[in-house]
């Protein structure tokens, strides 16, 4: 009886063991996701209402302002802003004003890219020197204070009397040259005469 007894122990001794042993392995190998990771949009360090923003380059002079209805700035590190529905204002080498809008836009941290997505609009107003030009496209990059801009979409290019298209553009303010890439198309028009009384 007392043999009896004995293995009867050690029997529950070793089914404990094991059952400890399984519960340690599955604890071991078990996932390990963060409950607590985010899943979505970037959280924002802040956001702003109706807001307009000045970026200066080291010398303190206005290289681009953006203000409209939303902006949200990431945080984490990251530092970006993201702004709903933006009015933009940059500044050519010259110091002329060239006005744009488009249905977002992302500015990395240090002010050095824009990327204004959906559909764009950059026009400069006429001045003594030069005439009206409006730039329309999709998705278009902007290094506000080396005054270039990008893009690979289509691309319209209109002032008075011309109106020119094409695939893909490369500007520089500065220089004053915009630079259609591909599949280029231009109509002229005419000045009109002015009507005889």
């Amino acid at each position: 009886m007392a043999r009896m007894g004995r293995r009867y122990w050690l029997g529950v001794g070793v089914l404990a063991f094991a059952a400890a042993l399984t519960q340690y392995l599955v604890w071991l190998n078990r996932d390990r996701t963060n409950a607590q990771t985010f899943a979505g949009p970037p959280r924002s360090d802040y956001t702003l209402t109706d807001f307009t923003l000045d970026a200066l380059d080291a010398q303190g002079r206005r290289t681009f302002q953006v203000s409209g209805p939303a902006l949200a700035r990431r945080g984490d590190g990251d530092g970006s802003i993201y702004v709903t529905a933006p009015h933009y204002l940059l500044i050519d080498g010259d110091g002329k004003a060239w006005h744009g809008r488009s249905d977002t836009a992302w500015v990395d941290r240090e002010g050095e890219l824009m990327q204004l997505q959906g559909a764009v609009e950059l026009q400069r107003a006429a001045d003594g020197d030069s005439a009206p030009l409006q730039i329309r496209s999709r998705d278009l990059s902007v290094w506000p204070r080396q005054r270039r801009l990008a893009s690979d979409a289509q691309v319209t290019i209109s002032e008075p009397g011309s109106i020119l298209s094409g695939t893909g553009m490369r500007g520089d303010l500065d220089a004053k040259t915009l630079e259609l890439l591909a599949d280029v198309h231009a109509r002229w028009q005419p000045a009109r005469s002015p009507k005889p009384r």
